[in-house]
């Protein structure tokens, strides 16, 4: 296992570094405070690239691998949150779904133009009563000949009145003998009658991206458009979890380094008593402690990153790096304020929209207390992890690189 950072791995990471640095952060705060996201922010990671980064040329996409999909979450979130959620709901829950459940015909029909850029996909599991406990949502797809009809509203939705595509879950089977057996997942596209969307406002953080609604009343979708057999709904869920909470875990990552890069920054700028605060023991162990998680972070993605490369189910090492990873980055932004003190308080500075945008990851793609338990279980001999009857694809350069109809 080798966590040598390649020469491409590099000139991707300064790529994006380059980008939100110089044309994100300069209008991120005016854009939180208004809560919507700035309208530039989907054309130009389309324009770079960014959105089909590590899906194969032959597809669309870049082809780079999976641990170049980790590091552009890192320097994503390392300026804002929403920009990286862009990332785990268009790549992770969706297009890497597709990549690694669809038909050829589904891969040229939505995943070729979302690598591309051209579309924006999202994730439709969440449901106004139903969070963590996905077997019993209550959206149905009843099948009529060559079409399925689906109802049911979907919420928490990231990019729901941005997308063109997206990737729902919903029962075809109320007398299937488990819950979980009765889920099947389909390709929707979001402009069929019967849909609509809407926005949702009045959030804690992640202020400056979409988050909203969908709902179906007699939609009518293509047998064509299921992704996997009828009944494998819910394992396609969870392998787009494990996609999803890879990037938030790298996405968290990089909220660790924001903070503890203000926190020097101001340690060096403010003085008390006659000398940099930065001089004090106890804002030294804070900085430690924020080091110290950044490295602990950036190791695990990593770990699961390289899994991903090499064709390993990587459940559980992507579960441990995203708890520990969001946990950290709460604790990072929230000891940053505190370094700040009143100023960290202000939206003057950063770190505040840091701590509002941290508390959010530690819900979403499974809350702290699903990854715990789901540790507990691994360390007990309660789970394992069994192969998918459809395993993501090993990253293979030659074949992630070659020419195909795209």
């Amino acid at each position: 296992m080798d966590f040598t950072l390649s020469d491409e791995h590099r000139m991707v990471q300064q790529m994006v570094r380059d980008f939100v640095q110089k044309e994100v952060a300069p209008v991120i705060k005016e854009y939180d405070r208004k809560q919507e996201m700035a309208p530039f922010i989907l054309p130009r990671m389309a324009e770079l690239g960014i959105l089909g980064i590590n899906i194969p040329v032959r597809y669309g996409g870049q082809g780079f691998d999976y641990i170049t999909l980790g590091l552009v979450c890192e320097e994503l979130e390392a300026v804002d949150s929403t920009l990286r959620v862009v990332m785990s709901v268009h790549m992770g829950l969706n297009s890497m779904a597709l990549l690694q459940w669809g038909t050829e015909e589904q891969k040229q029909k939505f995943l070729v133009p979302q690598a591309r850029g051209e579309k924006y996909g999202c994730f439709g599991l969440t449901e106004p009563g139903v969070g963590s406990d996905v077997a019993n949502m209550s959206s149905t797809a009843r099948r009529e000949g060559d079409e399925y009809v689906l109802n049911g509203e979907k919420m928490w939705i990231s990019l729901a009145t941005k997308a063109h595509h997206a990737l729902i879950v919903a029962r075809t089977n109320p007398e299937a003998d488990k819950p979980s057996r009765g889920l099947s997942a389909f390709m929707v596209e979001l402009d069929r009658p019967g849909i609509k969307t809407g926005d949702i406002h009045g959030k804690l953080g992640v202020r400056a991206g979409s988050t909203g609604w969908i709902s179906m009343t007699d939609v009518r979708v293509p047998v064509e458009n299921r992704l996997g057999e009828e009944g494998e709904g819910f394992k396609i869920a969870m392998s787009c979890l494990d996609n999803g909470r890879y990037t938030v875990a790298a996405g968290a990552t990089g909220l660790i380094r924001a903070s503890l890069e203000a926190s020097v920054k101001y340690c060096h700028e403010r003085k008390a008593f006659g000398r940099e605060i930065g001089k004090f023991q106890l804002v030294q162990q804070k900085i430690a402690h924020m080091q110290r998680d950044y490295e602990i972070a950036r190791l695990l993605y990593l770990r699961a990153g390289w899994m991903k490369n090499q064709g390993l189910r990587n459940t559980k090492e992507t579960s441990q790096a995203k708890w520990f990873a969001t946990d950290a980055s709460f604790e990072a932004a929230n000891q940053a304020i505190q370094i700040h003190g009143a100023y960290g308080y202000s939206d003057e500075y950063d770190v505040e929209r840091y701590l509002r945008n941290a508390r959010g990851a530690i819900i979403y793609e499974g809350t702290s207390e699903i990854h715990q338990l789901m540790q507990a279980g691994y360390a007990l001999g309660y789970r394992e992890d069994k192969p998918l009857r459809c395993e993501l694809p090993a990253y293979d350069e030659e074949f992630w690189n070659a020419e195909g109809n795209a």
